[in-house]
């Protein structure tokens, strides 16, 4: 049997193949590389994987039917699935708005519409994000709140995948399980998020954009406790409930700690060893001020339990940095 994972190349689907690949799993990935960052990141960590007998690389893009189809024909021994191939980032949805329509809303239903076909399926795990929670108050956000208001298209489209979700669960009774991410950094991160933009700039000695002023606060996770998350939730298939509720769920994966932006900042500092030259600036459009995740849920039904504070988690960023940069 295998597992497929798609957005293999991406930083949290990378991480996610390389554990499972430890595990004794065989592993299909797919990722279609594109420019949304750096593709040479991405070919250096498929590289890594590629070097592993139990991996299988497909490089497709998930909203093409017919190549998603083909590899599901090809495939049929993939019984689980875990789908983190997505169109990230809020700020960029204000630029490209139909690309995060075509990746996680139309490729969301073209994975779903052809595993269907596998005779094997029995779980179906997909990403989703702290950003459907949108503008609501009450903290820590909960899987039992109400999303009903997102400030950013990500956040849309993020929750638009959980209800084709749920709705795929009913009709066709297939064990499906969202994942709502909390500001994921860590070794082999994204370029486009704090962590790896703010530690570039302090070493080239340029100026930092804190948005909001600083007034801001996050719930970051480190990789290292997503992957556990994420294979928990993976080997936990919901089951359907006795009242008839089709097999779906869904968790918040985070840290559990919100932390200020300035804390995150500070630490930095001392990791790098050297002061940032702070540039304060107005809330961005489709931010959120802050983020708090609510891991009752994940705790009770997956034994999710994160372990790594910043102040752990930020200088084993730093190093990878450092040593990927040749710094």
């Amino acid at each position: 049997m295998a597992v497929l994972v798609t957005g293999a190349a991406g930083f949290i689907g990378f991480h996610t193949a390389t554990a499972l690949l430890a595990r004794g799993e065989t592993v299909v990935g797919v990722d279609n590389l594109n420019d949304y960052y750096d593709p040479a990141l991405k070919a250096a960590r498929l590289k890594r994987l590629e070097g592993h007998k139990d991996f299988q690389f497909r490089r497709l893009d998930i909203a093409d039917r017919d190549a998603v189809a083909a590899l599901v024909a090809d495939r049929p021994d993939i019984d689980r699935v875990i789908h983190l191939a997505a169109q990230a980032g809020v700020r960029y949805s204000l630029i490209n708005p139909y690309e995060y329509i075509r990746s996680n809303v139309e490729g969301h239903v073209v994975l779903l519409e052809a595993c269907r076909q596998l005779p094997r399926l029995g779980h179906f795990v997909y990403a989703s994000s702290s950003s459907v929670y949108g503008a609501n108050r009450k903290l820590p956000f909960s899987v039992k709140d109400r999303v009903d208001t997102p400030v950013s298209l990500y956040g849309a489209t993020k929750k638009a995948m959980e209800e084709i979700s749920y709705s795929y669960a009913n009709i066709y009774g297939t064990p499906l399980t969202g994942l709502r991410f909390f500001t994921v950094y860590g070794p082999w991160g994204r370029p486009d998020m704090a962590a790896y933009i703010f530690t570039g700039k302090i070493l080239a000695g340029e100026p930092i954009p804190v948005f909001n002023h600083g007034d801001m606060r996050r719930d970051f996770t480190f990789i290292d406790d997503i992957v556990a998350g994420v294979l928990a939730a993976l080997d936990h298939p919901p089951a359907a409930g006795s009242n008839g509720a089709p097999p779906a769920a869904i968790y918040n994966l985070g840290n559990h700690r919100s932390e200020l932006l300035t804390d995150f900042i500070a630490t930095l500092e001392r990791t790098i060893g050297r002061t940032a030259d702070v540039e304060l600036l107005p809330m961005q459009t489709g931010d959120v001020k802050e983020t708090f995740a609510d891991i009752e849920a994940s705790q009770r039904d997956l034994g999710f339990a994160p372990k790594t504070a910043i102040s752990e988690g930020i200088p084993r960023f730093v190093a990878w940095y450092r040593d990927y940069h040749g710094v």
